[in-house]
């Protein structure tokens, strides 16, 4: 591994050397071995380099910046005013700080038939078959191996067959500040089962005046006939790391409705990888990236279209400013047998400083021959036209730009299909809008 990330690994294999008789499930012989080999395969792969394909765009050094070390960060520990805020005041809910659960902060009394709401440390403890044939798995990539080593808690969370569940399910990890930096792995399973109706609402929110680290791991299974709406919204603190690895498989006739809004951390990378198992199913993997000051956003996904029949729909919008940089990759496969997909594809970034930057690169791998699929990606600046148009009638400048800027992501946020949701993220960028930090 290389010098530069030493001892990034050196420190989380301190904390896991420190703690393993004390990580969730470490009593069940087949949690225990997940957990090393997962500790050995981090430390043999290394964290992602730019020598890689995958991460050519972002490099994590920015990681080593933080100086994390073996401790481990109170779970009990006081929430600011600040982050208090986003703890539900009512609705199914999971509360999370510093990676593990807080019941105290949550609402897991009189769930809606059909739902049920586990910790993910308790599941290990209690040998949850099902959790643990999926945490049994092991991973090509680095960072799931650390969070399979290290996991201290999550959210499991199964929606019955057939069961339709009216209220939002949200599931919110806190990052609250301490004396130790803190490096959370959380993980979260989510199973719908066939015919069933769910929405999900997975938040990441910490503090400005510390910097952390966020390791998470997400795995949804969406039965036949199921519809899922998965919403995510990261707005880590300014100083934050926040990297996620996503993964869903789509049934037959199933939907899921994926949508991911990125406004925050000093760098973040979600990943999601949605593959088709079951004809007829539709996957909407949709989002906007929002970077200011010197924060990096790199937003990359990868659609499998592995049967027949299927459609798939990608969406998202950047907006860059000040030294921000964004960076998207998407890339859709159309397997051999896999005919009569259609697959659309759409990445534009709005650029509002002559110093912010975004990479882009759509992929279309296709092997079958009767097919649809599209992608396309743009970057340009606010239209002067518009612009002038707005300050023709009395509108100052920096109203003008934000009416502009948000007229750009509507597109964007309209793929959220629950107007509730819709309506809180679109307050979200409002409050970046009017509060972003332009100088790096």
């Amino acid at each position: 591994m290389s010098e530069a990330i030493s001892p990034v690994v050196a420190a989380q294999r301190e904390r896991f050397s420190a703690s393993r008789s004390a990580l969730p499930g470490v009593g069940h012989s087949a949690v225990a071995r997940r957990r090393e080999t997962g500790m050995a395969r981090f430390e043999s792969l290394g964290l992602p380099t730019r020598k890689q394909e995958a991460w050519k765009y972002t490099d994590l050094r920015r990681l080593e910046k933080l100086g994390l070390n073996g401790a481990t960060a109170p779970a009990d520990a006081a929430l600011p005013d600040g982050l208090r805020a986003f703890v539900p005041a009512q609705g199914p809910s999971m509360v999370f700080v510093n990676g593990r659960l807080r019941p105290e902060l949550s609402h897991l009394d009189a769930l809606p038939k059909g739902l049920r709401l586990d910790g993910y440390a308790a599941a290990l403890e209690a040998a949850d078959a099902e959790v643990e044939s999926r945490f049994a798995k092991a991973a090509d990539a680095s960072l799931v191996e650390l969070n399979a080593a290290l996991v201290e808690d999550g959210a499991v969370l199964r929606i019955a067959p057939g069961a339709v569940i009216e209220a939002p399910v949200r599931l919110v990890f806190l990052t609250a500040p301490g004396d130790a930096i803190v490096a959370s792995h959380p993980r979260i399973l989510v199973l719908a089962g066939a015919n069933s109706q769910a929405t999900v609402i997975e938040a990441y929110h910490g503090t400005d005046d510390t910097g952390y680290f966020t390791n998470a791991v997400v795995d949804a299974e969406i039965g036949d006939g199921a519809r899922l709406r998965h919403y995510r919204r990261q707005s880590e603190g300014l100083q934050a790391v926040h990297l996620l690895n996503g993964s869903a498989t789509i049934g037959r006739d199933a939907t899921y409705d994926s949508f991911t809004l990125s406004l925050g951390a000093d760098l973040a990378r979600t990943e999601v990888v949605a593959t088709f198992t079951g004809r007829g199913g539709n996957g909407h993997v949709t989002g906007a990236y929002l970077a200011d000051g010197s924060r990096h956003i790199d937003t990359t996904t990868l659609i499998d279209h592995a049967v027949p029949d299927c459609r798939s729909r990608e969406v998202f919008k950047g907006v860059l400013d000040g030294k921000g940089r964004g960076v998207f990759q998407g890339k859709i496969i159309v397997r051999r047998d896999a005919q009569r997909t259609d697959g659309y594809q759409l990445n534009r970034a709005l650029m509002l400083s002559r110093t912010a930057e975004i990479d882009s690169k759509p992929e279309l791998e296709i092997y079958a021959d009767d097919v649809k699929c599209s992608h396309g990606a743009t970057v340009g600046e606010i239209d002067s036209e518009a612009l002038f148009y707005l300050r023709a009638r009395g509108i100052d400048e920096r109203t003008a730009r934000a009416l502009l800027v948000e007229a750009f992501l509507r597109e964007a946020l309209e793929e959220v299909a629950d107007e509730a949701v819709r309506e809180e993220f679109e307050a979200a960028v409002g409050l970046w809008l009017a509060g972003r930090h332009q100088e790096g």
